[in-house]
């Protein structure tokens, strides 16, 4: 009896086209090594790379009390900035004799066209502004901006005080600054800034009793330290056939030139500045303060001195790659530039948490391939097992050339899609492969190959048509406004991808595969050939099956069962049983404890208060160290960016940046451990207000 004719349709064309071709296994071949070559190409980072350019503008308005300069200032520079194209929201605060206005552009526009249209704007719109107001400064803002490497330098603890005395916050910063300047000759490192310590400045102190005894007032004084140091080009003479440039003023090359500056003349004789001024060479006075705590072993904190070395990467860059270049160029730098007594602490490192959990995430599909390989073999046969242990390799190595040529990086969201998506897109090589197997068993004496393609064509159709809607499923995730949309948008991007790719390798690659591996021996095979290739597995449920559907009262009670359940289970969502979130908690190894004391609270007050936070901690069991930044804040993530924690330079502000051991030594999630800091914190005193 011949076979029933099938029309062929895409997918049995497909078939037939690359069953039995020579270039199939290129094909397979050559999608192994473009998903290989990017797997390890694509750039490996924490988070998805979203575009959500912020642009501060910065106005010194000296001698304007906020209410003066809200009028004069702020709101005319919020009306020049809400009139630019692409800006959302625009934020402003005004205080005595400043204004920092905030523009925040909608999410995905780029941060270079953020800037030009911000600076375009405000030069045309300047005459809007007060005269005597200094040109505002723009400083864009962005994700590439977050550093993903930190360091913090301190002295070794347990040194003699004679020498920790020499350690102090003037003498880390200026190590820092050496260590800085060869850290930023690596490839691809972005915005790179201190955090504390006191840089060394020439300092000039005014005596009042001098000035008035020699008649010198201060602001002649100040003019003229102002122009001492100023050098410019006059023009050229040309003498003996050579052209040489005459240079007007002079510029000031060490201390004594300063207190040799002449101010004026009393009784025929000249004031200088060194008369009526100290010049004192050395840190600049404290404005903040940095402090690294480390547990000492008897629940109490060693307190050392400590600056932050804070660096990003460029746009683009592979986290992973940049900070690992960093640290191995940070120790090629011990005993040439950080001497022994000082200590480097990395305090973040995003390059090693993105590697981690993208392995994490990578092993995971892996088990999720694995199991569905077994289930495979358990239940359908060792041979179909073989095909699709090779489709779904294939199907998430092109995933990850599509993304690395669409511009996307390896995160836990893209990986997350792929995981997602695994138990369904090898949904249609499970159907091809079983299909083929039913009518191999129905036609034990046809040709494999022909039968192999009626095989998929009879399936073709309806696997295009579920591929599709799942397509049309995800894709409505791409329109998602606001922050959440690029953030989730690899979801849609990959897990569609994915499901393409899952059809044409299941129509090209499995058909073909299948057939190289022949039919399994009759002996081999150990299942009987039932009625239209049913198996034992089949033959089961058609015993268990009926029991349900038999009678329409049986078929009613089973739906309502169903129904029932159904809403009970939604139900635990309701009463909280099971909580709901976009996305699972992130076990990090950092906190941060965010601290606004009233405003005019002194620098001392604000160390105080951490401190006494920070030994309220000492005792936690995950604890690694605390650097305790006062006066300003620590280096920001992501949070920090959108919430602008870098403008946070002020006395009573300040931050405690928690470093916990790496969560492989550590039992509790970094979420449980901050509910314990957030009660603990909030049983420390604080000043009222």
């Amino acid at each position: 009896m011949s076979a029933p004719k099938v029309p062929l349709g895409l997918s049995g064309h497909l078939a037939r086209a690359f069953v039995t071709s020579p270039i199939t296994p290129l094909l397979l071949i050559a999608a192994l090594v473009a998903g290989a070559i990017a797997l390890f190409a694509l750039p490996r980072e924490e988070e998805p790379q979203i575009s959500v350019p912020m642009v501060d503008i910065f106005v010194e308005a000296n001698g304007l009390r906020a209410e003066d300069a809200v009028e004069l200032v702020t709101k005319p520079l919020e009306d020049i900035v809400k009139g630019i194209k692409e800006v959302e929201h625009v934020y402003s605060q005004t205080r005595d004799d400043r204004v920092v206005v905030t523009a925040r552009f909608y999410v995905g526009t780029s941060e270079d066209d953020a800037i030009l249209r911000v600076h375009e704007r405000l030069r045309a719109h300047f005459d809007r502004i007060p005269v005597g107001i200094p040109e505002p400064l723009a400083v864009k803002r962005g994700i590439n901006d977050v550093p993903i490497l930190t360091l913090t330098l301190s002295p070794r603890p347990g040194l003699p005080p004679d020498v920790l005395a020499r350690w102090d916050d003037n003498a880390l910063y200026d190590i820092a600054e050496e260590v800085l300047n060869e850290l930023v000759k690596t490839e691809n490192v972005g915005l790179t800034f201190i955090v504390g310590g006191r840089p060394d400045q020439i300092r000039i102190e005014p005596d009042p009793e001098r000035m008035a005894l020699l008649g010198v007032t201060l602001e002649q004084l100040v003019e003229k330290v102002r122009n001492a140091n100023r050098q410019f080009l006059m023009g050229r003479i040309r003498e003996r056939d050579a052209s040489i440039e005459i240079l007007g003023g002079q510029t000031l090359k060490g201390v004594p030139d300063i207190g040799l500056l002449l101010i004026t003349t009393r009784d025929g004789r000249p004031v200088y500045v060194k008369d009526v001024a100290d010049i004192v060479v050395g840190g600049r006075e404290s404005l903040d303060r940095v402090w690294q705590l480390l547990p000492d072993g008897h629940e109490g904190l060693v307190r050392l001195p400590a600056v932050t070395i804070a660096i990003a990467k460029r746009e683009g860059a592979n986290a992973v790659t940049v900070a690992h270049e960093l640290l191995a160029r940070l120790d090629t730098l011990y005993g040439r530039l950080i001497p022994d007594d000082v200590r480097v602490e990395v305090t973040r490192n995003y390059g090693e948490t993105a590697s981690e959990k993208a392995d994490e995430l990578l092993f995971h599909l892996f088990l999720a391939t694995l199991s569905i390989v077994l289930i495979i073999a358990l239940f359908v046969g060792l041979r179909e097992a073989y095909v699709v242990l090779w489709t779904i390799p294939v199907t998430i190595l092109l995933t990850f050339f599509a993304s690395w040529v669409t511009g996307y990086t390896i995160n836990r969201v893209s990986l997350f899609a792929l995981i997602f998506s695994i138990g369904i897109l090898v949904d249609d090589a499970i159907v091809f492969i079983e299909n083929i197997a039913r009518h191999w068993r129905m036609e034990p004496r046809g040709n494999p190959v022909e039968i192999a393609v009626r095989a998929v064509a009879e399936v073709g159709n309806p696997t295009i048509v579920a591929t599709l809607t799942v397509v049309a499923a995800l894709l409505p995730m791409l329109f998602v406004s606001g922050l959440m949309g690029p953030y989730m948008e690899p979801i849609p991007v990959n897990a569609s991808a994915a499901m393409l790719f899952s059809f044409f390798v299941a129509v090209i690659i499995a058909p073909w595969l299948r057939v190289k591996l022949g039919r399994p021996k009759k002996e081999e095979a150990g299942e009987p050939v039932a009625e239209e290739g049913i198996t034992r597995l089949g033959l089961l449920y058609m015993r268990i099956a009926p029991f349900f559907y038999r009678t329409r009262r049986r078929a009613l009670l089973f739906l309502l069962l169903v129904g029932f359940a159904t809403l009970a289970s939604m139900a635990l969502f309701y009463t909280r049983h099971v909580t709901v979130k976009l996305l699972p908690f992130d076990n990090k190894s950092e906190l941060q404890v965010v601290v606004d004391l009233p405003e005019g609270s002194t620098l001392e007050a604000t160390e105080r208060t951490l401190f006494a936070m920070a030994e309220a901690l000492a005792d936690l069991p995950e604890l690694k160290s605390i650097q305790l930044y006062a006066g300003t804040s620590a280096p920001f993530n992501f949070n920090g960016l959108v919430r602008h924690y870098y403008i946070r330079r002020s006395p009573e502000l300040g931050d405690l940046y928690i470093v916990l051991t790496p969560k492989a030594e550590r039992e509790r999630t970094s979420h449980e451990i901050a509910l314990d800091v957030r009660e603990r914190v909030n049983r420390v005193p604080v000043p009222e207000g």
